[in-house]
């Protein structure tokens, strides 16, 4: 038996069978660990909406603390503004913007009859309708399609409801988490080294560097792009006229959070009111969506970025997918800063183990 235990192929073989029947064994009692499993996705939105605005706030708070403004001080300073901005948009922004809800929500159940009149009129034009065939083929088929979206909505309405009913929780434990991740940042790293064996504490620094400059400019970078790229898109609406312009321009700032889907999940409502309002309309708005896309992806991107990250479209697109089928909006939320993090304490864990064995040979 020692002999074997030396054979590095018998070792390697010998901790995949332990880890296989770990797994076993915990899926045989997943019972025991329900309950770990309900407070991590307690505390999930909190932790995740915290860790967002830490790095939105934090170069703000280490310019403070520079100018010789105590930390806690500068931290509470930020939290003063916020609320001051949060009372100028109650003023200034809200009533308008309730306005453009209650006025959706009063004219949501006729948007099927209005977008069926559209293509019932499009189909009475004798260039057109030649190719959106008869109106029994058309109605069939627009109903379809609206049987189609209604049932995607019906399977994603639980995960909406569980964002929801954790909104109480992410507004009570919202500002104490962010204050104590701002007050106390520089003590997380001594903690996590803490647990790395001493004669790798120096690439342990690295990749936690690492990771956090990742997270930083991925935040940082995209709040800034969709913030911009929604404000083109509010111009636009208004200069063309478009209904509900300051909702569907907000609406399409989280949206677009999402990489690829997002700007198609922000285009469907936005096409859809402009049809509604005219199939020109509906022509022009996609006209500024793409144009405001363009200029956020070939003109704004490489100025703020400096460079892009290095995922490939496609796997950007699987990630969001499985994040979506494991925890909903929330998976698809944070799908990529998760992936890139994995990514980079794998790099660095085969540049120790792998690389640096190689190189003592």
């Amino acid at each position: 038996m020692p002999l074997l235990l030396q054979n590095k192929f018998f070792r390697t073989t010998l901790g995949i069978i332990f880890i296989l029947l770990i797994l076993y064994l915990g899926e045989k009692v997943s019972v025991l660990f329900s309950p770990v499993g309900r407070i991590v996705n307690l505390l999930l939105v909190p932790f995740m909406f915290a860790g967002f605005f830490y790095y939105l706030l934090r170069p703000l708070v280490n310019y403070l603390e520079r100018r010789k403004l105590k930390r806690p001080l500068a931290i509470l300073l930020i939290y003063l503004v916020f609320l001051a901005l949060f009372a100028i948009f109650w003023v200034a922004v809200w009533p308008t913007l309730q306005e453009q809800i209650q006025n959706f929500i009063n004219n949501a159940p006729f948007i099927v009859q209005d977008i069926q009149f559209q293509f019932n009129k499009l189909s009475d034009n004798p260039v057109i309708g030649r190719y959106l065939g008869g109106e029994s083929d058309l109605t069939a088929r627009l109903y379809q399609y609206l049987q189609n979206a209604v049932t995607w909505v019906t399977n994603s309405m639980s995960n909406l409801i569980t964002v929801i009913s954790n909104i109480v929780v992410v507004i009570a434990t919202l500002p104490i988490l962010l204050y104590y991740m701002l007050k106390d940042s520089h003590k997380l790293p001594r903690i996590l080294l803490g647990l790395v064996p001493r004669k790798y504490r120096k690439e342990g620094q690295e990749m936690l560097a690492d990771i956090d400059s990742a997270l930083s400019s991925f935040i940082t970078t995209r709040v800034l792009l969709n913030v911009i790229l929604g404000a083109l898109l509010y111009i636009g609406f208004l200069i063309i006229g478009l209904p509900y312009a300051l909702l569907l321009a907000l609406v399409s700032i989280p949206l677009n959070f999402i990489p690829y889907i997002g700007a198609i999940l922000s285009a469907i409502p936005i096409l859809a009111v402009g049809f509604i309002e005219s199939p020109m309309t509906a022509l022009w708005s996609l006209i500024i969506i793409v144009v405001a896309q363009q200029i956020q992806d070939n003109l704004l991107t490489p100025i703020i970025t400096g460079k892009t990250l290095d995922i490939h479209p496609m796997t950007t697109v699987i990630l969001v997918l499985v994040g979506g089928e494991f925890y909903g909006i929330i998976g698809v939320l944070i799908a990529l800063p998760v992936y890139m993090t994995i990514k980079i304490i794998f790099l660095k864990v085969y540049e120790i183990a792998i690389v640096g064995k190689m190189d003592e040979y």
